[in-house]
């Protein structure tokens, strides 16, 4: 999992916005907002859950599901 900002800090908005409008085959329903909601609703959890992605209520856990960043 990761989160728009975690794709790209200086601009989450713009990574939305490439999810958005590009072809299915990306992994989109794998980015979420920072505090774990999703852009998508019912579709992208029922995406998740099948993944086996940690939820509570209707936000991923990102305390487990986050990857981490790889920068070390």
């Amino acid at each position: 999992m990761r989160t728009y900002g975690d794709v790209d800090p200086s601009a989450p908005r713009l990574v939305g916005r490439v999810l958005a409008t590009t072809a299915e085959q990306l992994p989109w329903h794998r980015v979420v907002r920072a505090d774990g909601s999703v852009a998508k609703g019912a579709r992208q959890l029922n995406l998740l859950r099948r993944e086996g992605v940690p939820i509570r209520g209707d936000r991923v856990v990102l305390s487990e599901a986050r990857l981490p960043d790889g920068s070390s």
